[in-house]
């Protein structure tokens, strides 16, 4: 990045070497596990290619080009398996390059000659792997403005569609960090499994977006929703009808959003990893800055000062009202880039039937800091598993549940 990028946030450009001695100390993966996130959707196959580089980065700027060149190793070796005739290990590879790809753009919080190339790979790889998959899996480019822009995305059917048949759907929103590309699992994805269409993109100041100048405001991912859904609604293959909503850390403030948008459209809407708190401050003022650095690159701001006070304007009490469809939220008590109290008095202001999971001595990504998440319900299949109930029109619970050091569950109804 250029110095100008580096020197934008104060608390970056004072604590920059600080962030090269804890990376060097604990690791990459200092701020929240990256590597295990990211390498996720792609299954055991791409554990080597990820802890390789975690081995390999010792400060912040080795990060991108770590990741750009196992990517491109990624590949290589799809490459030469597709010539080879082995469509199977090619798109293995290309799904795993494109994760790679899709990381080496994180670090790099402007548009320039590196970022904008990594994403080009990262497309073109996730596209091939597309091609060659053993599903349908469709590039979408969704109207968005009166301007001709277009949010990108991707429809994944659990299978071939018989004549006429349309699926219910999960719509999945990323976080500030990710992207569309890591949403969807490649095998053994919760909602394909479960019989149901999912489709996942990039909504304003989200992965390409940056890259298309379709920057965040503190309320557009509500026309981005909305422009979704009118897109699905004339699938031939969707019952947008019978869809929900799905999001995860940054995006369970933007999939709240979209619930809000949306109204009874809408069977439900199940957000994990939460940021709540109006105004983020936890987020982008307390936690580690390269929050902070990148949603100002989200967002087009160049100036500190006037974004702070532009993030005043993120608050989602005033609409929570306005959500008709059940809800879900699953969150760690001791989540440190949003309390836990702030989705308390969220929940609060929800008047359609909800359900908030609190596992015990969690952080932010649940999963691996406290026994709750481990000898616990699952979070990601507990998520899928509600999402299916919705699409099934079954009754919402509409309680509180917490689950301890012991994996145990208990629950209090809201009245």
């Amino acid at each position: 990045m250029r110095a100008k990028t580096e020197q934008k946030v104060k608390r970056w450009k004072d604590q920059r070497w600080l962030i090269d001695t804890v990376i060097q100390a604990v690791g990459m993966e200092w701020d929240q596990p990256r590597l295990n996130y990211t390498m996720y959707p792609a299954g055991p196959d791409a554990i080597g290619d990820f802890r390789a580089v975690g081995m390999r980065v010792r400060k912040f700027s080795d990060m991108d080009r770590e990741f750009a060149a196992a990517a491109n190793r990624r590949e290589i070796k799809a490459n030469n398996f597709e010539k080879q005739g082995r469509k199977v290990s090619a798109r293995e590879s290309y799904f795993i390059a494109a994760l790679l790809y899709s990381a080496a753009r994180w670090p790099i919080f402007e548009n320039n000659r590196k970022s904008i190339a990594y994403n080009e790979r990262m497309v073109a790889c996730y596209d091939k792997f597309a091609a060659l998959m053993d599903r349908p899996i469709e590039r979408v480019e969704v109207p968005f403005g009166t301007d001709g822009k277009t949010l990108p995305g991707y429809l994944h059917l659990p299978r071939a569609p018989k004549p006429g048949e349309k699926f219910p759907c999960a719509i999945g929103i990323d976080g500030m960090d990710g992207s569309k590309e890591i949403m969807c699992s490649m095998y053994g994805d919760k909602f394909l499994e479960r019989g149901m269409a999912h489709f996942i993109y990039d909504g304003p100041g989200q992965g390409e977006c940056t890259y298309r100048e379709i920057l965040v405001t503190e309320n557009n991912h509500m026309d981005a929703a909305r422009a979704v859904y009118d897109w699905l609604s004339r699938h031939p293959n969707i019952d947008a009808g019978r869809s929900v909503i799905w999001s995860v850390s940054m995006g369970t403030f933007f999939g709240l959003q979209a619930a809000a948008a949306l109204g009874s459209k809408i069977c439900g809407a199940a957000v994990t990893f939460v940021c709540h708190e109006p105004g983020l401050n936890s987020l982008m003022d307390r936690s580690t800055p390269s929050f902070k650095m990148r949603f100002m690159y989200m967002s087009g701001h160049d100036d500190e000062d006037e974004f702070d006070r532009f993030m005043e304007k993120f608050t989602l009490f005033p609409i929570a009202g306005d959500i008709k469809c059940p809800v879900l939220i699953q969150a760690g008590e001791d989540d440190e880039l949003s309390p836990i109290e702030f989705s308390d008095e969220l929940i609060g202001k929800i008047q359609s039937p909800k359900k908030l999971v609190v596992y015990e001595g969690e952080r932010h990504a649940i999963g691996g800091n406290n026994l709750s998440s481990s000898l616990g319900e699952n979070w990601f299949t507990m998520l899928a598993d509600w999402c299916l109930d919705r699409i099934e029109a079954k009754p919402a619970p509409n309680e509180r549940v917490f689950i301890n050091s012991f994996g145990q569950a208990s629950s209090e109804p809201y009245g």
